[in-house]
Protein backbone atom coordinates (compact mmCIF):
# COMPACT_ATOMS: atom_id res chain seq x y z
CA UNK A 1 0.00 0.00 0.00
CA UNK A 2 1.44 3.37 -0.95
CA UNK A 3 1.19 6.80 0.60
CA UNK A 4 -1.95 7.54 -1.43
CA UNK A 5 0.05 8.38 -4.59
CA UNK A 6 -3.08 8.40 -6.72
CA UNK A 7 -4.65 11.07 -4.51
CA UNK A 8 -1.68 13.28 -3.85
CA UNK A 9 1.73 13.32 -5.51
CA UNK A 10 4.48 15.18 -3.76
CA UNK A 11 5.01 18.35 -5.81
CA UNK A 12 8.71 18.09 -6.51
CA UNK A 13 10.46 19.68 -9.44
CA UNK A 14 9.73 16.58 -11.53
CA UNK A 15 6.01 17.01 -11.02
CA UNK A 16 6.14 20.74 -11.62
CA UNK A 17 7.97 20.22 -14.91
CA UNK A 18 4.91 18.49 -16.37
CA UNK A 19 2.60 21.44 -15.71
CA UNK A 20 3.05 23.02 -19.12
CA UNK A 21 0.60 24.98 -21.23
CA UNK A 22 -1.52 22.87 -23.64
CA UNK A 23 0.15 22.23 -26.97
CA UNK A 24 3.70 22.67 -25.65
CA UNK A 25 6.05 19.68 -25.62
CA UNK A 26 7.11 18.55 -22.18
CA UNK A 27 10.61 19.68 -21.32
CA UNK A 28 13.13 16.95 -20.69
CA UNK A 29 13.42 16.54 -16.90
CA UNK A 30 16.74 17.39 -15.30
CA UNK A 31 18.92 14.60 -13.89
CA UNK A 32 17.74 15.53 -10.39
CA UNK A 33 14.07 15.44 -11.42
CA UNK A 34 14.51 12.09 -13.14
CA UNK A 35 16.26 10.68 -10.08
CA UNK A 36 13.54 11.97 -7.76
CA UNK A 37 10.80 10.40 -9.89
CA UNK A 38 12.56 7.03 -9.92
CA UNK A 39 13.25 7.17 -6.18
CA UNK A 40 9.64 8.06 -5.37
CA UNK A 41 8.44 5.10 -7.43
CA UNK A 42 10.79 2.86 -5.45
CA UNK A 43 9.60 4.38 -2.16
CA UNK A 44 5.99 3.63 -3.08
CA UNK A 45 6.92 0.05 -3.98
CA UNK A 46 8.73 -0.33 -0.65
CA UNK A 47 5.90 1.12 1.44
CA UNK A 48 4.87 -2.15 3.11
CA UNK A 49 8.45 -3.00 4.05
CA UNK A 50 8.92 0.52 5.43
CA UNK A 51 5.79 0.24 7.58
CA UNK A 52 6.91 -3.12 8.94
CA UNK A 53 10.32 -1.62 9.74
CA UNK A 54 8.64 0.93 12.02
CA UNK A 55 6.41 -1.69 13.63
CA UNK A 56 9.26 -4.10 14.31
CA UNK A 57 11.34 -1.28 15.79
CA UNK A 58 8.53 -0.18 18.11
CA UNK A 59 8.14 -3.80 19.27
CA UNK A 60 11.67 -3.62 20.74
CA UNK A 61 11.65 -0.85 23.37
CA UNK A 62 14.98 0.31 24.76
CA UNK A 63 14.20 2.37 27.86
CA UNK A 64 17.27 4.03 29.36
CA UNK A 65 15.38 5.16 32.47
CA UNK A 66 14.74 1.49 33.28
CA UNK A 67 18.01 0.15 31.81
CA UNK A 68 15.82 -2.05 29.65
CA UNK A 69 17.16 -3.78 26.54
CA UNK A 70 19.87 -1.20 25.88
CA UNK A 71 22.32 -3.64 24.29
CA UNK A 72 19.53 -5.18 22.23
CA UNK A 73 18.46 -1.71 21.12
CA UNK A 74 21.98 -0.80 20.04
CA UNK A 75 22.39 -4.08 18.16
CA UNK A 76 19.07 -3.54 16.40
CA UNK A 77 20.02 0.04 15.53
CA UNK A 78 23.32 -1.21 14.07
CA UNK A 79 21.46 -3.79 12.00
CA UNK A 80 19.06 -1.13 10.66
CA UNK A 81 22.00 1.07 9.70
CA UNK A 82 23.82 -1.74 7.90
CA UNK A 83 20.63 -2.76 6.11
CA UNK A 84 20.19 0.83 4.87
CA UNK A 85 23.66 0.87 3.32
CA UNK A 86 25.94 2.28 6.03
CA UNK A 87 29.36 0.63 6.21
CA UNK A 88 31.85 0.08 9.01
CA UNK A 89 28.91 0.20 11.41
CA UNK A 90 30.09 -0.17 14.98
CA UNK A 91 28.59 -0.26 18.43
CA UNK A 92 30.44 2.27 20.57
CA UNK A 93 30.75 1.62 24.31
CA UNK A 94 30.26 4.45 26.82
CA UNK A 95 30.05 4.68 30.60
CA UNK A 96 26.32 4.12 30.05
CA UNK A 97 24.35 2.77 27.10
CA UNK A 98 26.26 2.12 23.87
CA UNK A 99 26.04 4.28 20.77
CA UNK A 100 26.09 3.35 17.08
CA UNK A 101 28.16 4.90 14.29
CA UNK A 102 28.28 4.33 10.55
CA UNK A 103 29.30 5.99 7.29
CA UNK A 104 27.79 5.91 3.82
CA UNK A 105 30.56 7.20 1.55
CA UNK A 106 29.55 7.30 -2.13
CA UNK A 107 32.33 9.62 -3.20
CA UNK A 108 30.11 12.71 -3.25
CA UNK A 109 31.46 16.24 -2.86
CA UNK A 110 29.63 17.03 0.38
CA UNK A 111 28.77 15.26 3.62
CA UNK A 112 25.67 15.39 5.86
CA UNK A 113 25.42 14.00 9.40
CA UNK A 114 22.29 12.38 10.83
CA UNK A 115 21.47 12.02 14.53
CA UNK A 116 19.34 9.08 15.70
CA UNK A 117 18.21 7.91 19.13
CA UNK A 118 17.10 4.35 19.80
CA UNK A 119 15.72 4.79 23.33
CA UNK A 120 12.12 5.69 24.21
CA UNK A 121 10.20 6.94 27.23
CA UNK A 122 8.51 4.69 29.76
CA UNK A 123 4.83 3.84 29.35
CA UNK A 124 1.82 2.51 31.26
CA UNK A 125 -0.16 0.09 29.04
CA UNK A 126 -3.34 0.79 31.02
CA UNK A 127 -3.38 4.35 29.64
CA UNK A 128 -3.26 3.29 25.97
CA UNK A 129 -6.09 2.57 23.53
CA UNK A 130 -3.98 -0.24 22.03
CA UNK A 131 -0.87 -2.00 23.39
CA UNK A 132 2.06 0.45 23.17
CA UNK A 133 4.44 -2.14 21.70
CA UNK A 134 2.00 -3.63 19.21
CA UNK A 135 2.38 -0.72 16.76
CA UNK A 136 -1.19 -1.17 15.60
CA UNK A 137 -2.29 0.60 12.40
CA UNK A 138 -5.52 2.50 12.99
CA UNK A 139 -7.64 5.07 11.16
CA UNK A 140 -7.34 8.48 12.81
CA UNK A 141 -10.01 11.00 11.74
CA UNK A 142 -8.49 13.98 9.98
CA UNK A 143 -5.15 12.25 9.45
CA UNK A 144 -5.62 8.84 7.79
CA UNK A 145 -3.79 5.67 8.73
CA UNK A 146 -1.41 6.01 11.67
CA UNK A 147 0.84 3.72 13.68
CA UNK A 148 0.14 3.91 17.41
CA UNK A 149 2.99 2.93 19.70
CA UNK A 150 5.68 4.12 22.06
CA UNK A 151 8.36 5.79 19.98
CA UNK A 152 6.10 6.18 16.93
CA UNK A 153 6.89 9.89 16.48
CA UNK A 154 9.71 10.23 19.01
CA UNK A 155 11.73 9.18 17.10
CA UNK A 156 11.30 5.83 15.34
CA UNK A 157 8.72 6.90 12.75
CA UNK A 158 10.65 9.89 11.37
CA UNK A 159 13.93 7.99 11.59
CA UNK A 160 12.44 5.02 9.75
CA UNK A 161 11.19 7.43 7.06
CA UNK A 162 14.78 8.53 6.51
CA UNK A 163 15.87 4.89 6.35
CA UNK A 164 13.06 4.32 3.84
CA UNK A 165 14.58 7.10 1.71
CA UNK A 166 17.93 5.30 1.65
CA UNK A 167 16.30 1.98 0.75
CA UNK A 168 14.38 3.71 -2.06
CA UNK A 169 17.51 5.38 -3.43
CA UNK A 170 19.26 2.01 -3.62
CA UNK A 171 16.20 0.23 -5.06
CA UNK A 172 16.02 2.87 -7.81
CA UNK A 173 19.62 2.10 -8.76
CA UNK A 174 20.86 5.50 -7.58
CA UNK A 175 23.37 6.76 -5.04
CA UNK A 176 22.74 9.42 -2.39
CA UNK A 177 23.86 12.84 -3.68
CA UNK A 178 25.80 13.39 -0.44
CA UNK A 179 27.90 11.18 1.78
CA UNK A 180 26.27 10.43 5.13
CA UNK A 181 27.48 10.04 8.70
CA UNK A 182 25.12 8.37 11.18
CA UNK A 183 25.56 8.93 14.93
CA UNK A 184 23.13 7.24 17.34
CA UNK A 185 22.68 7.14 21.10
CA UNK A 186 20.48 5.31 23.56
CA UNK A 187 20.21 7.79 26.43
CA UNK A 188 18.42 10.80 24.93
CA UNK A 189 15.40 10.32 27.16
CA UNK A 190 17.54 10.60 30.31
CA UNK A 191 19.45 13.70 29.21
CA UNK A 192 22.23 12.13 27.09
CA UNK A 193 24.77 11.92 29.95
CA UNK A 194 27.33 10.00 27.86
CA UNK A 195 26.66 11.16 24.31
CA UNK A 196 29.77 13.35 24.18
CA UNK A 197 31.86 10.20 24.66
CA UNK A 198 30.46 8.90 21.37
CA UNK A 199 30.83 12.09 19.36
CA UNK A 200 34.39 12.83 20.50
CA UNK A 201 35.67 9.35 19.67
CA UNK A 202 38.47 10.06 17.13
CA UNK A 203 36.94 8.28 14.11
CA UNK A 204 33.46 9.71 14.79
CA UNK A 205 34.80 13.24 15.27
CA UNK A 206 36.88 12.99 12.10
CA UNK A 207 33.83 11.95 10.08
CA UNK A 208 31.67 14.70 11.56
CA UNK A 209 34.29 17.33 10.77
CA UNK A 210 33.67 16.69 7.05
CA UNK A 211 29.93 17.46 7.30
CA UNK A 212 27.91 20.54 6.33
CA UNK A 213 25.69 20.04 9.37
CA UNK A 214 23.59 17.61 11.38
CA UNK A 215 19.88 16.86 11.09
CA UNK A 216 17.54 15.07 13.45
CA UNK A 217 14.50 13.62 11.61
CA UNK A 218 11.18 15.23 12.53
CA UNK A 219 7.48 14.79 11.81
CA UNK A 220 5.90 18.03 12.93
CA UNK A 221 3.83 19.26 10.00
CA UNK A 222 0.81 21.32 11.05
CA UNK A 223 -2.44 19.55 10.14
CA UNK A 224 -4.09 22.88 9.33
CA UNK A 225 -1.67 24.16 6.68
CA UNK A 226 1.15 21.62 6.44
CA UNK A 227 3.54 24.20 7.84
CA UNK A 228 6.85 23.45 9.53
CA UNK A 229 9.32 25.38 11.66
CA UNK A 230 13.00 25.74 10.91
CA UNK A 231 14.58 26.31 14.32
CA UNK A 232 17.84 28.19 14.77
CA UNK A 233 18.51 26.46 18.05
CA UNK A 234 16.94 24.69 21.00
CA UNK A 235 16.78 25.18 24.73
CA UNK A 236 19.06 23.14 26.94
CA UNK A 237 17.70 20.84 29.61
CA UNK A 238 18.68 19.48 33.01
CA UNK A 239 16.87 16.64 34.76
CA UNK A 240 17.38 15.99 38.44
CA UNK A 241 15.69 14.95 41.66
CA UNK A 242 15.41 17.01 44.82
CA UNK A 243 15.30 14.64 47.77
CA UNK A 244 14.35 15.46 51.36
CA UNK A 245 14.75 12.67 53.91
CA UNK A 246 14.77 12.24 57.64
CA UNK A 247 18.08 10.45 57.34
CA UNK A 248 19.90 13.39 55.68
CA UNK A 249 18.01 16.10 57.56
CA UNK A 250 18.59 14.63 60.99
CA UNK A 251 14.96 15.44 61.79
CA UNK A 252 11.81 13.50 60.98
CA UNK A 253 11.61 9.72 60.54
CA UNK A 254 14.16 7.64 58.63
CA UNK A 255 11.31 5.44 57.34
CA UNK A 256 7.53 5.88 57.06
CA UNK A 257 5.79 6.00 60.43
CA UNK A 258 2.19 6.38 61.61
CA UNK A 259 0.74 9.79 60.76
CA UNK A 260 -0.45 10.35 64.34
CA UNK A 261 3.20 11.06 65.14
CA UNK A 262 3.04 14.28 63.10
CA UNK A 263 2.05 16.01 66.34
CA UNK A 264 5.64 15.61 67.55
CA UNK A 265 7.79 14.56 64.56
CA UNK A 266 9.04 16.70 61.66
CA UNK A 267 7.94 15.90 58.09
CA UNK A 268 10.48 15.50 55.22
CA UNK A 269 7.57 15.95 52.81
CA UNK A 270 6.79 19.41 54.11
CA UNK A 271 10.52 20.12 54.19
CA UNK A 272 10.67 19.46 50.45
CA UNK A 273 7.59 21.58 49.74
CA UNK A 274 9.15 24.52 51.59
CA UNK A 275 12.39 24.14 49.63
CA UNK A 276 10.50 24.01 46.33
CA UNK A 277 8.57 27.21 47.00
CA UNK A 278 11.83 29.17 47.23
CA UNK A 279 12.83 28.25 43.68
CA UNK A 280 10.07 30.19 41.88
CA UNK A 281 7.85 33.24 42.22
CA UNK A 282 4.56 32.74 44.11
CA UNK A 283 2.67 31.98 40.88
CA UNK A 284 5.21 29.27 40.04
CA UNK A 285 5.97 30.80 36.64
CA UNK A 286 9.34 32.51 36.97
CA UNK A 287 12.58 31.15 38.47
CA UNK A 288 13.54 32.97 41.69
CA UNK A 289 16.90 31.29 42.22
CA UNK A 290 19.64 33.74 43.20
CA UNK A 291 21.53 34.89 40.09
CA UNK A 292 19.59 32.59 37.77
CA UNK A 293 19.16 35.26 35.07
CA UNK A 294 22.73 36.58 35.22
CA UNK A 295 23.82 34.77 32.04
CA UNK A 296 20.50 34.81 30.18
CA UNK A 297 20.94 36.46 26.78
CA UNK A 298 17.90 38.57 25.85
CA UNK A 299 16.30 38.07 22.46
CA UNK A 300 18.06 39.92 19.69
CA UNK A 301 16.24 42.31 17.38
CA UNK A 302 16.37 39.68 14.63
CA UNK A 303 14.95 37.00 16.93
CA UNK A 304 12.07 39.28 17.89
CA UNK A 305 11.47 39.97 14.22
CA UNK A 306 11.32 36.23 13.46
CA UNK A 307 8.89 35.67 16.33
CA UNK A 308 6.68 38.50 15.09
CA UNK A 309 6.59 36.91 11.62
CA UNK A 310 5.90 33.51 13.17
CA UNK A 311 2.97 34.91 15.15
CA UNK A 312 1.38 35.96 11.86
CA UNK A 313 1.89 32.57 10.22
CA UNK A 314 1.15 30.25 13.14
CA UNK A 315 -2.34 29.77 14.52
CA UNK A 316 -2.87 30.47 18.20
CA UNK A 317 -6.11 28.46 18.29
CA UNK A 318 -4.33 25.39 16.88
CA UNK A 319 -1.56 25.73 19.46
CA UNK A 320 -4.02 25.94 22.35
CA UNK A 321 -6.05 23.03 21.01
CA UNK A 322 -2.97 20.84 20.64
CA UNK A 323 -1.94 21.60 24.23
CA UNK A 324 -5.42 21.44 25.72
CA UNK A 325 -5.10 24.90 27.30
CA UNK A 326 -7.32 27.97 27.19
CA UNK A 327 -4.93 30.69 28.37
CA UNK A 328 -1.25 31.55 28.42
CA UNK A 329 0.62 32.69 31.53
CA UNK A 330 -0.59 36.13 32.63
CA UNK A 331 -3.13 36.01 29.77
CA UNK A 332 -0.36 37.05 27.40
CA UNK A 333 -1.26 37.87 23.79
CA UNK A 334 -0.08 35.42 21.12
CA UNK A 335 3.14 37.15 20.09
CA UNK A 336 4.23 37.79 23.68
CA UNK A 337 3.50 34.15 24.54
CA UNK A 338 5.78 33.08 21.68
CA UNK A 339 8.49 35.46 22.90
CA UNK A 340 8.28 33.99 26.38
CA UNK A 341 8.39 30.45 25.00
CA UNK A 342 11.64 31.19 23.17
CA UNK A 343 13.36 33.37 25.76
CA UNK A 344 12.31 32.18 29.22
CA UNK A 345 14.33 29.69 31.29
CA UNK A 346 12.09 27.44 33.37
CA UNK A 347 12.04 25.35 36.53
CA UNK A 348 9.37 22.68 36.17
CA UNK A 349 8.10 19.99 38.53
CA UNK A 350 7.72 16.76 36.52
CA UNK A 351 6.48 14.73 39.46
CA UNK A 352 6.18 14.61 43.25
CA UNK A 353 6.57 11.32 45.10
CA UNK A 354 6.24 10.74 48.81
CA UNK A 355 4.62 8.16 51.01
CA UNK A 356 1.58 6.21 49.85
CA UNK A 357 0.12 7.02 46.42
CA UNK A 358 -2.23 4.07 45.82
CA UNK A 359 -6.02 3.96 46.06
CA UNK A 360 -7.64 5.14 49.24
CA UNK A 361 -5.67 6.51 52.16
CA UNK A 362 -2.83 5.21 54.28
CA UNK A 363 -2.05 7.19 57.39
CA UNK A 364 1.71 7.48 57.27
CA UNK A 365 4.25 10.22 57.87
CA UNK A 366 6.75 9.58 55.05
CA UNK A 367 10.45 9.45 55.81
CA UNK A 368 11.40 10.61 52.33
CA UNK A 369 10.04 12.90 49.60
CA UNK A 370 11.24 13.37 46.02
CA UNK A 371 10.54 16.06 43.43
CA UNK A 372 11.47 15.28 39.84
CA UNK A 373 12.59 18.55 38.25
CA UNK A 374 13.55 19.70 34.79
CA UNK A 375 15.17 22.99 33.84
CA UNK A 376 15.02 24.54 30.35
CA UNK A 377 18.02 26.70 29.59
CA UNK A 378 18.46 29.53 27.07
CA UNK A 379 21.65 31.09 25.70
CA UNK A 380 24.09 31.80 27.43
CA UNK A 381 23.15 29.54 30.35
CA UNK A 382 24.96 26.28 31.04
CA UNK A 383 23.89 23.11 32.78
CA UNK A 384 26.71 23.23 35.33
CA UNK A 385 26.10 26.86 36.26
CA UNK A 386 22.34 26.38 36.64
CA UNK A 387 22.74 23.40 38.97
CA UNK A 388 25.41 25.21 41.00
CA UNK A 389 23.14 28.24 41.44
CA UNK A 390 20.27 26.06 42.68
CA UNK A 391 22.59 24.32 45.13
CA UNK A 392 23.87 27.65 46.47
CA UNK A 393 20.32 29.05 46.64
CA UNK A 394 19.08 26.14 48.75
CA UNK A 395 22.14 26.15 51.01
CA UNK A 396 21.77 29.88 51.68
CA UNK A 397 18.24 29.23 52.94
CA UNK A 398 19.23 26.38 55.23
CA UNK A 399 18.26 23.49 52.96
CA UNK A 400 21.75 21.96 52.88
CA UNK A 401 20.25 18.56 53.57
CA UNK A 402 18.02 18.57 50.46
CA UNK A 403 19.93 16.49 47.93
CA UNK A 404 20.27 17.28 44.22
CA UNK A 405 20.67 14.11 42.14
CA UNK A 406 21.35 15.04 38.50
CA UNK A 407 20.51 12.32 35.96
CA UNK A 408 21.40 14.14 32.74
CA UNK A 409 21.19 17.26 30.63
CA UNK A 410 22.97 19.55 28.21
CA UNK A 411 23.38 23.18 27.20
CA UNK A 412 21.26 25.13 24.66
CA UNK A 413 22.15 25.17 20.96
CA UNK A 414 22.40 27.95 18.36
CA UNK A 415 22.80 27.61 14.58
CA UNK A 416 23.61 30.48 12.16
CA UNK A 417 20.74 31.57 9.95
CA UNK A 418 23.09 31.87 6.96
CA UNK A 419 24.57 28.36 7.29
CA UNK A 420 24.27 26.07 4.26
CA UNK A 421 22.17 23.65 6.34
CA UNK A 422 19.50 26.24 7.19
CA UNK A 423 19.44 27.67 3.67
CA UNK A 424 19.06 24.15 2.25
CA UNK A 425 16.18 23.35 4.60
CA UNK A 426 14.29 26.50 3.64
CA UNK A 427 14.87 25.89 -0.08
CA UNK A 428 13.77 22.26 0.19
CA UNK A 429 10.58 23.08 2.09
CA UNK A 430 9.75 25.75 -0.48
CA UNK A 431 10.18 23.31 -3.34
CA UNK A 432 8.03 20.73 -1.56
CA UNK A 433 5.21 23.24 -0.96
CA UNK A 434 5.47 23.23 2.84
CA UNK A 435 5.14 26.70 4.41
CA UNK A 436 8.26 27.16 6.55
CA UNK A 437 8.58 29.50 9.51
CA UNK A 438 12.07 30.46 10.60
CA UNK A 439 12.06 30.46 14.41
CA UNK A 440 14.76 31.48 16.88
CA UNK A 441 14.61 28.55 19.26
CA UNK A 442 12.82 25.29 19.84
CA UNK A 443 11.32 25.31 23.34
CA UNK A 444 12.05 21.61 23.64
CA UNK A 445 15.51 20.14 23.89
CA UNK A 446 17.82 17.69 22.16
CA UNK A 447 21.54 17.05 22.65
CA UNK A 448 22.47 19.18 19.65
CA UNK A 449 24.93 21.15 21.78
CA UNK A 450 27.32 18.22 21.37
CA UNK A 451 27.32 19.04 17.64
CA UNK A 452 27.11 22.84 17.72
CA UNK A 453 29.79 23.40 20.37
CA UNK A 454 33.53 22.64 20.11
CA UNK A 455 35.16 20.45 19.05
CA UNK A 456 32.50 19.57 16.42
CA UNK A 457 31.10 23.11 15.85
CA UNK A 458 28.52 22.31 13.17
CA UNK A 459 25.08 23.73 12.32
CA UNK A 460 22.36 21.37 13.57
CA UNK A 461 18.58 21.15 13.67
CA UNK A 462 15.38 19.29 12.87
CA UNK A 463 14.12 18.47 9.39
CA UNK A 464 11.41 16.38 7.73
CA UNK A 465 7.88 16.31 6.39
CA UNK A 466 5.20 14.17 8.00
CA UNK A 467 3.14 14.33 11.16
CA UNK A 468 2.85 12.63 14.51
CA UNK A 469 2.06 13.56 18.09
CA UNK A 470 1.80 12.21 21.63
CA UNK A 471 5.52 12.01 22.39
CA UNK A 472 6.02 10.90 26.02
CA UNK A 473 2.24 10.41 26.30
CA UNK A 474 -0.32 7.62 25.79
CA UNK A 475 -1.44 6.83 22.22
CA UNK A 476 1.64 8.31 20.56
CA UNK A 477 1.19 8.09 16.78
CA UNK A 478 2.83 8.66 13.41
CA UNK A 479 0.98 9.17 10.12
CA UNK A 480 1.91 6.61 7.45
CA UNK A 481 -0.88 7.12 4.87
CA UNK A 482 -2.27 10.63 5.04
CA UNK A 483 -5.86 11.57 4.20
CA UNK A 484 -5.03 15.22 4.90
CA UNK A 485 -3.75 16.91 1.71
CA UNK A 486 -1.66 19.28 3.82
CA UNK A 487 0.31 16.53 5.57
CA UNK A 488 2.67 13.96 4.10
CA UNK A 489 2.63 10.30 5.04
CA UNK A 490 5.50 7.84 5.07
CA UNK A 491 6.44 8.11 1.39
CA UNK A 492 6.19 11.90 1.32
CA UNK A 493 8.27 12.08 4.47
CA UNK A 494 10.93 9.83 2.93
CA UNK A 495 11.05 11.98 -0.21
CA UNK A 496 11.61 15.13 1.85
CA UNK A 497 14.92 13.69 3.07
CA UNK A 498 15.91 12.81 -0.48
CA UNK A 499 15.16 16.37 -1.57
CA UNK A 500 17.25 17.85 1.25
CA UNK A 501 20.20 15.67 0.28
CA UNK A 502 20.03 16.99 -3.28
CA UNK A 503 19.65 20.55 -2.07
CA UNK A 504 22.74 20.31 0.13
CA UNK A 505 24.67 18.65 -2.69
CA UNK A 506 23.82 21.43 -5.16
CA UNK A 507 23.68 24.48 -2.88
CA UNK A 508 26.30 27.19 -3.28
Amino acid sequence: MSDAPSRRALMTGAAAATLLAPGLAAAKPSAREADMAAIRKAAEAGYDASVKRIQDWIALPSIAAENRDMDKGADYMAALASDAGFTNVEKIPTDGAPGVFGVLDVGARRWLAIYFMYDVKQYDPAEWSSPPLEARIVDKPGFGKVIVGRGAVNQKGPQASLLAALHAIRAAGKKPPVNLVLVCEGEEEIGSPHFRQIVTRPNVLAALKKCEGVIIPAGWQSPSNGGVSVNLGAKGVVEFELVASGEKWGRGPKTDIHSSEKARVDSPSWRLVQALTTLVTPDGNTPAVDGYFEKVRPLTAREKELISLAAQRMTEADAKKALGVDRWIDDLPWEKALERLASQPTINIEGLVSGYTGPGGKTVLPGRAVAKIDLRLVPNMTMDDAVAKIRAHLDKRGFNDVEIKVSGGYDPTETPEDSRLIRAQLASYKRLGAPATLYPRLAGSWPGTVFTSPPVSLPAGQFGLGHGSGAHAPNEYYVIDSSNPKVQGLVGGAMSYVDLMYEIAEAR
